[in-house]
């Protein structure tokens, strides 16, 4: 479909990517704990939202290598964000968990975020506020795919 993709398609979909690219990176300068990496960051959210996994299981969630999982872990779990135990099934691996001070932390950082938009949204007519409403199912379904 995206060979498909021309004209007036093609224009909305070059300003979707810019609009999402930019308020990404605007929403990244809206971080709690400015020593983590969007990419610990990310991880810390992985186990908030899927549960506890292995290395490898946040590797692939992450889309990085393994042994850049490794030391991820590694740096969070010195700095008392995530803690490892031995895998139920299989000794050889370790199960990674948030702690409640990750989980503190992810909850100041959406806080901190939504106030953000929420700000943001208060530049929006009704009408513009309707549309973003209808299209965050969307963005998210399109963020998941």
């Amino acid at each position: 479909m995206v060979d498909l993709i021309h004209g007036d398609d093609a224009a909305a979909v070059n300003a979707l990517r810019s609009a999402v690219m930019r308020l990404s990176r605007r929403l990244k300068h809206q971080r709690v704990d400015e020593s983590l990496s969007p990419t610990e960051m990310s991880v810390l959210g992985t186990l908030a939202r899927c549960g506890s996994a292995t290395p490898g299981e946040l590797a692939r969630k992450e889309h990085v290598q393994p042994p850049s999982m490794t030391r991820i872990v590694t740096l969070l779990e010195g700095k008392g964000l995530v803690k490892l135990e031995p895998h139920p099934d299989d000794r050889r691996q370790k199960v990674v968990t948030g702690t409640e001070r990750a989980a503190a932390m992810l909850e100041e950082s959406r806080r901190k975020r939504n106030a953000f938009l929420a700000g943001l949204v208060e530049g929006l007519d009704e009408d513009e506020w309707a549309k973003l409403r209808e299209a965050a199912p969307v963005l998210e379904k399109l963020a998941h795919l």
